[in-house]
């Protein structure tokens, strides 16, 4: 039974609860903060003046006013301001006077995923509307029907896209697209702080080719960029679109009282220093706030965590699985069912909503009242865009963060300052990486031919397009390289991921009517959709029947089971070549290129709740090999360690350095690997790897290279801080072995920074 209560009386009730309270570590209070207004610009329309005031806009917010003056003065700018302050103004506005003002003007706007699209969509004609104005805005993705699309090629005064499709569906083709390339006026990047790594560094690619196509038919678009709270907006903003910005960063929108609480869970084994575990715990705080009414979104790292949750809240509170009050939220659910969701958390239908960092994004959910984090969602950035989706608008909000027992977790728990305080991290990019520097270069080729003396960007590419000549696929003329091969380059890359391929999964539990219920790239695959593993869909169980790996195809059935499942891999790396190396007192330190062949070994069978190991199994498939670059540091051993010793130690001191990687660079915990090696094959010694883990490198390793010292301290720090007595899962990683595996993990880090016993320099 639900029983509506006003967020502040619940929060009473847990400040009055002394085992509520006992694992709080740190509660702190964001005060409201008043807007600061400005008058609509002189030059404003009519129609659009009209519009906002029947909106309820009298006044533009401060920000909105000095990004409007920036594009009409066709300045390109980047604009970072908090979740929900109204950033889609800083580009509706200067947009619709210039189709106002000019018929034949056309924008580009480009959103990161498909929903933000849609979204963004019934924000924008609903403005047009209330114009009484006629200008045409089309959303084109792969959801649009080829009866649309020629409409939107010819007569698309506003072209709503994702990277992607811009990719391989409009730049590949952009003599169907002539009226949009020659009146180009602005284009529009918003969620610029998700342009990072991998994802990033392919947009950045696909920014070059656009201006270049922008240039062959005479525009020069200005390029304005919205962005959530990051340490470099500008800086990235220049990288990605190789074209200088105005940075507006002061907010004028107003904000509502926040409740920010550090929640650790408490510990079940003194000995071990072993915590409850974080999902269960949150499963109880969800479940309590469900039950008082408080609408909630819950944020999970991972698919496994989201379908545990949505399995243990649809259970504990009693609600039947068909029920739409509480819904999971992540990638591989089909386009039609996360509108749906969408659409429930807006009216309200949907009391509570498990989600992956998918929702960090500026999807229009209406006005959530809590916000709960199942651990650090790994940089400050995600962490303040998680905790912005509570109180969108100006209520009072309430975000728990329960943290985990990695080391991570523990040191923030610990440091709320750390969060609370410090500027979010920097998010970086990679144009130079050269594999996808040449893939992007093959696309442009085939867009466009280059001359013998033209750049790509910043890029001179000449002596890459010979080598494109040799292998095949260019020829050149006198003066032009052309594209000659039968190829289409730009369905063979995406710019998502290391894979080119998903995994589809396919229910097959009615023979008569089997269904594609979701996909999965390839590389998680490996763990997730091996044989007999439980693949979890919205609090549904499935068991998978048959991977079959070369067809890319699971084959799934409905289970019901008390247990989910987790599975290992094995890594072995060797080092390629050395590119730079430096001496340190009791350490030498490398970068280079190195190979990574990653294989799944096992999975075991994990029970709910318990969470007790009650099973396992082998996996059958094939090893995923990885060319990429790394840094490691390489030592010799210290006197006072046996090899056995030195392994445990090893494993145990990887785990922290791990660990603290996100403090140093803006990253996810699957761009980057530590692997320890007693005695690497490349020099015989002792070596820890940092390795990127996608072909070719993001650049992730190459700054490690100069941060091992901080890095190291950092990860000592918080081992010595640690309050268990032998090491653990909060400080380095699960222990079965020696009992004293902690002190040496500081010894060994101790060592590794010219403190303690130690022997020569490497």
């Amino acid at each position: 039974m639900i029983r509506k209560k006003q967020l502040p009386e619940l929060l009473k009730e847990w400040k009055r609860d002394p085992e509520m309270m006992d694992r709080i570590e740190h509660w702190h209070t964001l005060d409201e903060k008043p807007a600061v207004y400005a008058e609509f610009p002189g030059s404003l329309h009519k129609s659009l003046r009209k519009a906002l005031i029947e909106k309820g806009v009298e006044r533009l917010y401060s920000h909105q006013r000095e990004a409007f003056d920036y594009a009409v003065r066709g300045q390109s700018f980047t604009a970072v301001t908090p979740t929900a302050s109204g950033k889609s103004y800083c580009y509706h506005l200067p947009v619709l006077q210039k189709i106002l003002e000019d018929s034949d003007a056309r924008a580009l706007y480009l959103f990161p995923t498909k929903a933000l699209a849609q979204d963004q969509k019934s924000d924008l004609h609903d403005l047009i509307e209330r114009m009484d104005e006629e200008i045409l805005s089309y959303t084109y993705d792969g959801d649009t029907s080829p009866s649309i699309r020629t409409k939107v090629r010819k007569a698309g005064q506003i072209v709503m896209t994702n990277p992607d499709m811009l990719h391989a569906g409009i730049l590949p083709h952009h003599t169907k697209w002539v009226s949009l390339f020659e009146n180009l006026h602005y284009i529009v990047i918003d969620e610029l702080h998700t342009y990072k790594g991998v994802f990033g560094t392919h947009v950045a690619h696909v920014i070059r080719r656009l201006k270049r196509i922008c240039e062959f038919y005479g525009s020069n678009p200005v390029i304005i960029c919205t962005s959530a709270t990051i340490a470099n907006p500008k800086e990235l903003a220049e990288n990605l679109t190789n074209t200088e910005h105005a940075l507006i960063d002061q907010s004028g929108a107003p904000t509502g009282r926040k409740h920010f609480i550090f929640y650790n869970p408490p510990i079940v084994h003194p000995t071990f220093g072993v915590r409850r575990s974080a999902v269960l715990e949150v499963r109880d705080l969800a479940t309590s706030l469900i039950k008082d009414g408080v609408q909630t979104i819950v944020f999970a790292k991972s698919r496994v965590r989201v379908e545990m949750l949505v399995t243990y809240l649809q259970a504990v509170t009693k609600y039947k699985i068909q029920d739409e009050s509480i819904k999971g939220y992540r990638g591989g659910y089909l386009p039609s069912e996360r509108r749906a969701i969408e659409t429930g958390l807006r009216n309200g239908s949907i009391q509570c909503v498990v989600s992956t960092n998918a929702l960090e994004l500026g999807v229009d959910i209406g006005q959530l009242q809590a916000c709960i984090m199942t651990g650090y969602p790994g940089n400050i950035a995600s962490a303040w865009q998680q905790a912005g989706r509570a109180g969108r608008r100006q209520d009072e909000s309430l975000v728990v963060y329960v943290a985990q027992s990695t080391a991570l977790d523990q040191y923030i728990i610990n440091h709320p300052e750390y969060l609370l305080e410090q500027n979010p991290e920097e998010a970086r990019i990679h144009p130079e990486n050269i594999i996808i520097l040449m893939d992007h270069l093959k696309c442009a080729s085939f867009e466009l031919p280059f001359a013998t003396d033209d750049m790509y960007g910043e890029f001179d590419i000449q002596y890459l397009l010979e080598y494109l000549a040799d292998e095949g696929v260019l020829v050149r003329t006198s003066d032009r390289w052309h594209w000659m091969s039968d190829r289409f380059p730009a369905h063979d890359i995406s710019l998502r991921s290391a894979t080119q391929e998903n995994v589809v999964i396919i229910d097959q539990s009615i023979p008569a009517d089997t269904r594609v219920i979701g996909e999965m790239d390839r590389f998680s695959a490996l763990t997730l959709l091996h044989e007999e593993a439980i693949y979890i869909h919205q609090g549904t169980q499935f068991q998978v029947e048959i991977l079959d790996w070369e067809e890319k195809k699971a084959y799934v059935r409905e289970v019901d089971v008390d247990y989910f499942t987790d599975a290992n891999l094995a890594v072995e790396l060797k080092v390629i070549s050395e590119d730079k190396s430096m001496e340190q007192p009791q350490a030498s330190i490398y970068y280079g290129d190195v190979a990574v062949l990653a294989m799944p070994t096992i999975f075991k069978k994990i029970r709910f709740d318990s969470h007790d190991n009650i099973g396992s199994g082998p996996i059958s498939l094939p090893a995923e090999e990885l060319h990429t670059s790394s840094t490691w540091l390489s030592f010799y051993k210290p006197d006072n360690f046996s090899e056995g010793e030195l392994s445990d130690t090893m494993t145990g001191a990887a785990y922290a350095i791990e660990s603290f990687i996100p403090i140093f660079v803006q990253c996810d915990r699957r761009d980057v690997h530590v692997v320890p090696q007693v005695k690497s094959p490349h020099n015989d010694l002792p070596s820890f790897f940092v390795h990127d883990s996608y072909p070719g490198g993001i650049g992730i390793s190459e700054r490690i290279y100069d941060l091992w010292q901080p890095l190291l301290a950092k990860a000592v720090e918080h081992v010595e801080q640690c309050p268990c007595f032998d090491g653990c899962p909060s400080c380095i990683g699960a222990q079965e072995a020696a009992l004293d595996n902690k002190d040496r993990v500081i010894s060994l880090l101790n060592v590794l920074q010219g403190k303690g016993r130690g022997t020569d320099v490497v």
